[in-house]
């Protein structure tokens, strides 16, 4: 659980996104936080402390003078031990408070008394009008310059008919921007490409060569570097995978598509992720229209080498340092050293396909001029921090 042993102070003020906050509890609570819910007054209008006591599995606090805290100083006393504060949703009238420092109801008096090491997230909502105004966007300037983390807002349909920036992110969203912003900023102001997903190679306009690849460990890489505080652009073969928050996604089918695609945006990367399972051969014959069956027997098929992408990159003279990947079958140590070198990559990361195709855990093997290490057995996800953090070291 990507939240075991935190406590978040989950902060709700007015309005009608309140009933996402009510998701949000459920996602932080099953990612293992412990979530204090705090609620302005408004608050209380859209969603009731029972609900939100019901989903968190603890008391709401609305009253600054709650007398349920013993010195009853609950601004001070519910922030001691948390780890993050989360104002979800966040109304234009509290992003003025924040922005002013006032202190008059719990919730607000609670945020300027909080330790200033603690971090305080933001998730705007209100109506696009109201997002856009001047006196708005100056407040939600000064407190990004208090060093408080905006999450969104999103644009679309508002509860009010109108359409426009104001919406608040969805729970998923925000759950992964909060998980986000506890992994440690190893490539700060870096800029990262990867690519991820299987690639498809046409024979006719309904059929193709491609492979078992779902692109999860592409994504979760994609991920765990934005969560390192990276700039990622993720180029994608045919995967049925949401982006990762705060990712470019770059959607190819095949491989000559991806390779154009990472020749065009290769400039000013630090880092090159090749992760995905590129066909080696490409169909020279492939039809225009389905080809029908007949009693003359299967289609010759007449296939050429793909372009190698890895091995373009790393023949470049001002390349960025690359990372391949490897999915063998069998005698991993063997065949992996061997690619390791013939890509001419300082980092190569190795696995069996067939033990880890579209499945949420793997178990990696990392081969460098130094030999190989495992990681071992995990979740792909958790597995994806690891080598991003191994690469952060090693730049």
């Amino acid at each position: 659980m990507d939240l075991a042993g935190k406590k978040i102070i989950l902060g709700l003020t007015g309005g009608v996104a309140c009933y996402k906050a009510a998701e949000l509890t459920r996602a932080l609570v099953k990612a293992g936080a412990a979530v204090q819910v705090v609620m302005s007054d408004a608050a209380t209008h859209f969603i009731t402390a029972v609900t939100m006591q019901a989903l968190s599995g603890r008391p709401v606090y609305t009253d600054q003078w709650d007398a349920r805290i013993a010195n009853n100083m609950p601004h001070i006393d519910l922030s001691r031990d948390a780890d993050a504060i989360v104002i979800a949703p966040c109304s234009a009238d509290f992003l003025f408070k924040l922005a002013h420092g006032a202190c008059n109801d719990l919730l607000s008096t609670l945020c300027v008394a909080r330790p200033m090491h603690l971090p305080l997230l933001v998730a705007p909502a209100m109506n696009v009008e109201m997002w856009q105004n001047p006196a708005t966007q100056r407040n939600v300037a000064q407190v990004q310059a208090d060093g408080i983390q905006v999450l969104g807002p999103d644009a679309g349909e508002q509860a009010c008919g109108e359409t426009g920036m104001g919406r608040m992110l969805e729970p998923e969203q925000l759950l992964e921007d909060i998980i986000a912003s506890f992994q440690p900023k190893l490539l700060a102001g870096k800029r990262i490409l990867l690519t991820a997903g299987p690639t498809f190679e046409p024979i006719d306009p309904v059929r193709g060569i491609t492979n078992l690849s779902s692109g999860k460990m592409g994504f979760a890489l994609a991920r765990a570097a934005r969560e390192a505080g990276a700039h990622v652009t993720l180029v994608a073969g045919p995967a049925a995978l949401a982006t990762p928050l705060g990712v470019t996604r770059l959607d190819v089918q095949t491989a000559q598509q991806m390779h154009d695609a990472v020749m065009a945006h290769l400039a000013g990367q630090d880092v090159f992720i090749a992760v995905a399972a590129v066909a080696d051969w490409r169909v020279v014959n492939a039809s225009d229209q389905k080809m029908k069956k007949n009693a003359a027997g299967a289609p010759q098929l007449q296939l050429e080498a793909n372009v190698d992408i890895l091995a373009t990159v790393t023949a470049l003279k001002n390349k960025p340092y690359c990372v391949g990947f490897a999915a063998e079958s069998e005698n991993l140590v063997q065949y992996g050293e061997e690619k390791r070198k013939k890509k001419n990559v300082p980092l190569l990361v190795g696995n069996i396909g067939h033990a880890t195709f579209g499945k949420d855990d793997n178990e990696l093997m990392l081969f460098d001029a130094h030999g190989h290490t495992t990681l071992p057995r995990a979740g792909k996800q958790q597995l994806a921090r690891q080598l991003i953090a191994e690469i952060a070291r090693r730049l």
